[in-house]
């Protein structure tokens, strides 16, 4: 097992690959994933341009052939040279798993795998063998400290001959750090915005720069399925201040559930597993996410969904009909569901 922090990723990047063929980059930080499994395919050599040598593959694809990674990894380039197997929205997907577990055991010499994965377990699926196979190179991803945040300031910044003055350096930090991709983008947007002006000052963030830390709509739902208050709370004021109406989160919580209902359906009247209901069911969900619904069909009971279904539905209506009632009354709603979810 090789395994790179994510304050040690850049020094990995200037040493050689050597002859290490797999990689696992995963983490919470989507955007971060993507970016450093862009770096170590840059860095194998590969033409990325050759569609020969490069083979991107979705999570799906292997769902619906499991024997596709290993046939792929194996095969020989029409024109020779070496390849590289790079597949996205990872998750705990028994083929893949499967197949990435037979890689490990007897590395390829003539490709490359990459593996971009989520928010993965430990010492389950892919990330137990990236933990335990000496083959692996297992790279974590998780969102960017301020000291993170700071240097990817600094680099972007640089590269514009900008200047920043404290003051609009700790406003910008405040609104960076949700997906490095997204904060990435921020920086580059205020360093066009500020071009030729030599400084930035605090006032230019407040014009041009968004909140990339903001939460989603479907983190505030995600901390309602997890029961974690704390994070539905801080998620529902960054929306408000966002001016997201909060209708969303209602209406979005309700399909949720909605969704959880219909599953909970199939799981009692064939007796399948979470995991067998959300690769039916579920395959329109992201990979961050289905841990996540798979949990809370273990905890909650088909009697326990549609209670809160009717709990959600009467808040719609509630809110509806008295405007000025939204906020609190859809903030007292989601708060019961979640400390419901908590106790489960």
């Amino acid at each position: 097992m090789t395994e790179i922090k994510s304050h040690e990723f850049d020094s990995f990047l200037q040493r050689s690959l050597r002859d290490n063929r797999l990689y696992l980059v995963y983490g919470p930080d989507r955007g971060l994933v993507s970016e450093r499994a862009g770096l170590i395919a840059a860095k194998t050599g590969v033409a990325l341009d050759d569609p020969f040598s490069l083979i991107k593959l979705d999570s799906s694809d292997l769902q619906q052939n499991p024997g596709r990674l290993l046939d792929e990894v194996n095969s020989i380039g029409l024109f020779g040279g070496e390849k590289l197997v790079w597949v996205r929205g990872a998750g705990s997907e028994k083929a893949l798993v499967d197949g990435f577990q037979l890689l490990a055991q007897q590395p390829p010499t003539g490709s490359y795998v990459i593996i971009e994965a989520g928010d993965l377990k430990k010492g389950t699926g892919l990330r137990k063998i990236g933990e335990t196979a000496r083959s692996v190179v297992s790279v974590a991803c998780y969102a960017d400290d301020a000291r993170a945040i700071s240097t990817l300031i600094d680099h972007e910044l640089t590269q514009e001959n900008l200047k920043i003055t404290p003051a609009a350096r700790e406003r910008l930090q405040e609104a960076l750090g949700g997906d490095r991709i997204a904060s990435r983008n921020e920086i580059r947007k205020l360093a066009l915005y500020c071009r030729g002006m030599g400084t930035i000052e605090d006032e230019h963030v407040q014009e041009i720069v968004g909140d990339a830390s903001a939460i989603s709509v479907d983190d505030a739902i995600d901390a309602v399925l997890k029961g974690d208050a704390d994070g539905l709370v801080h998620a529902i004021q960054k929306i408000v201040t966002s001016k997201t109406p909060i209708f969303l989160v209602l209406q979005g919580c309700l399909k949720q559930f909605q969704l959880l209902d219909l599953m909970r359906s199939e799981m009692d009247d064939k007796r399948l597993q979470p995991a067998q209901v959300t690769a039916t069911l579920g395959r329109h969900l992201h990979f961050r996410r289905k841990p996540i619904v798979e949990s809370a069909l273990k905890t909650w009971s088909a009697p326990a969904i549609q209670r809160e279904l009717g709990r959600l539905q009467a808040t719609i209506f509630q809110s509806r009909s008295r405007p000025s009632l939204e906020e609190s009354s859809a903030l007292q709603a989601l708060l019961a569901i979640t400390l419901q979810s908590a106790r489960r």
